[in-house]
């Protein structure tokens, strides 16, 4: 059996150029008070043995560990995991936040927590105290958790809460979500409907109350009503199917319907099939999220692009930024949604059967 080679480690690079761990350290992590002809030896050596800094050599200079952590919900991905109905938002979080960090020599770590445990602090506190991270990215609904806002404050740590306007510390960023509902609503309106109805998400999410927001300021400037037209659910599909029932039972039922996430959209048009009607010609829907499943379904869905790669790798730069220079943006960050139109979207009409059938 061949012999595994040995790793070349920073050890190998101070004996060859003659000089101390801490100076290829310092070298290696690009950093002040190295006299430029001892820097040459140094990656003169670096570039003969071909070595790869390690996290572990990275993190002899003491200033950085070189480690993000990015706070995820456990619950609710977990269960999307045991479910298998894909975690398209966890995997864009990975995508922009994975690549963004290797750009800048270091690695993500996620961690699930349960925002509603008794132990959040405990939990937070075991990881921080393991990683010894450089910054933490907070995703919903942690990013808007006093707790865990608080904590990291007190802590020293520069972090970004993705989705959050809530006052406090840390660097915010959104995806406009109020501009994002308001776009779908206009492209309804803009299509002859009338009646709109509206699935929002748990209140747990700073997120919802925006989208219902956006909802309502397009109902509202299209002169239209919004009265008995919104439902919520909890972004779940047995909720986005409640909710769908809500609405179709009305009197008056509407003929378009805007959704807060793919799940509940999908339970809506599970449920307008079951009845025997046809999407988009008896009913008109628009998802938020866009993730693999709403543009492989029968019709492909008109959903909202959340940029989730591109804000994380956002919430990356500033935070490294933060930790090297502290420079802590105090205004929020924008990286702005977009809506694609597929064929589940259509011109209204006087609708042909009893939606509420």
């Amino acid at each position: 059996m061949a012999r595994r080679r040995q790793a070349v480690t920073i050890k190998h690079v101070a004996a060859d150029a003659g000089v101390s761990l801490q100076t290829v350290s310092r070298v290696v992590n690009k950093e002040s008070g190295v006299r430029p002809e001892m820097m040459q030896r140094v990656q003169a050596s670096i570039d003969k043995l071909g070595y790869v800094p390690s996290i572990a050599a990275q993190r002899m200079g003491g200033s950085r560990s070189y480690l993000i952590l990015a706070l995820n919900d456990r619950e609710r991905t977990i269960a999307d995991w045991r479910a298998r109905q894909g975690t398209d938002w966890f995997d864009q979080m990975m995508l922009g936040g994975m690549l963004t960090c290797a750009e800048h020599g270091y690695r993500l770590i996620v961690e699930l927590v349960d925002t509603h445990s008794d132990h959040i602090e405990r939990e937070l506190m075991a990881a921080i105290a393991a990683l010894q991270p450089d910054g933490v990215i907070l995703t919903p609904p942690h990013s808007g958790n006093p707790l865990i806002i608080d904590l990291l404050e007190t802590q020293g740590i520069s972090f970004a809460r993705i989705g959050s306007l809530t006052e406090g510390p840390g660097i915010r960023l959104i995806m406009d979500d109020t501009r994002a509902a308001r776009i779908a609503t206009e492209h309804l309106v803009e299509l002859g409907h009338r009646r709109i109805g509206f699935i929002a998400g748990p209140d747990e999410y700073e997120l919802s109350g925006w989208r219902v927001d956006g909802w309502r300021a397009g109902m509202l400037a299209a002169g239209l009503p919004t009265d008995g037209l919104m439902t919520q659910g909890d972004f779940s599909h047995a909720s986005g199917r409640a909710a769908a029932q809500a609405l179709l039972a009305l009197s008056e039922p509407p003929t378009a319907i805007i959704a807060s996430n793919d799940q509940m959209t999908l339970a809506t048009l599970e449920l307008t099939r079951e009845r025997g009607l046809a999407v988009p010609a008896d009913l008109s829907l628009i998802s938020f999220d866009d993730t693999p499943i709403i543009r492989l379904a029968h019709p492909p869905l008109t959903a909202i692009v959340q940029p989730i790669a591109e804000v994380t790798a956002q919430a990356v730069k500033l935070v490294i930024a933060d930790h090297v220079n502290g420079s802590t943006i105090t205004t929020p960050v924008t990286v702005s949604a977009s809506m694609t139109i597929r064929d589940s979207t259509a011109p209204c009409c006087s609708p042909s059967r009893n939606l509420s059938d």
